[in-house]
């Protein structure tokens, strides 16, 4: 990357691991739409997953007291499925229609959060099967899967501190499971790529570390509100390139 696009992911990334950080989900979801002005998609998915890996370990390392592990092995089949199927899709489907089904994604997910009142929906494990097949393969082909499982989870616990661990757990666990299938692949030997990560890393760590100071302070749901915002104009940002820039 030049220094000019460097730059620019740093503060992507700082932002967007900081509301990981508050959270335990959501950075993905926001960093992606804005990295892929700067990098291709396939590029730019395998990179957020050597972050994301990161991330996720030093967040659980702080709260792995609070993951409801019970929740966590109901998901996992279902997860690993979707990522395969995911992945697949990655590989083969070119980039423009992936990048319009992400815009269409994120908006549709803007506006149900800021549309939806009061609290969450309360929902039976069984929906769990569903969650983790959807993560699973938004996971392998956005890295988005993050949101779905925080929804999920979010409808059966009702412990902000379980709720924010188990999140983080949960997209720790699909970061792991892309990370070995991803390099099956050969998507992590693209070049550049480790390189761009590790330069990347440190404007991570500041987003983690205020994040984490951050959230016993600000209200959740303030946050969450403001994601919502930043999701919708990403998704609108992402459907133009597609059918009027392109």
């Amino acid at each position: 990357m030049s220094p000019e696009s460097l730059a620019a992911a740093a503060l992507i990334t700082a932002g967007t691991y900081l509301v990981f950080g508050l959270t335990g989900f959501g950075s993905t979801v926001l960093a992606l739409p804005l990295l892929v002005f700067l990098m291709p998609l396939k590029f730019a998915v395998p990179m957020l997953l050597l972050l994301d890996f990161t991330a996720g370990v030093l967040l659980i390392s702080r709260v792995r007291r609070g993951v409801r592990l019970d929740e966590l092995g109901w998901l996992f089949p279902f997860m690993l499925v979707g990522i395969a199927l995911g992945l697949t899709l990655l590989i083969r489907l070119p980039e423009a229609p992936l990048l319009a089904a992400l815009g269409l994604l994120l908006i549709v997910y803007a506006t149900y959060g800021v549309t939806r009142r009061g609290g969450p929906p309360r929902l039976s494990r069984g929906w769990g099967a569903p969650a983790g097949l959807a993560a699973g393969v938004l996971g392998a082909l956005f890295g988005t899967g993050g949101v779905l499982t925080a929804l999920y989870i979010g409808a059966r616990l009702g412990d902000k501190g379980e709720l924010r661990a188990t999140a983080a757990a949960a997209v720790l666990l699909n970061t792991s499971i892309r990370l070995v299938l991803f390099g099956a692949a050969g998507l992590l030997t693209q070049d550049g790529l480790l390189s761009s990560a590790l330069l990347l890393l440190p404007s991570v760590l500041v987003g983690l570390f205020l994040g984490s100071r951050l959230h016993a302070a600000v209200p959740a749901g303030l946050v969450v509100r403001v994601v919502y915002v930043v999701v919708a104009i990403a998704g609108a940002s992402l459907l133009v390139r597609v059918f009027v820039l392109q």
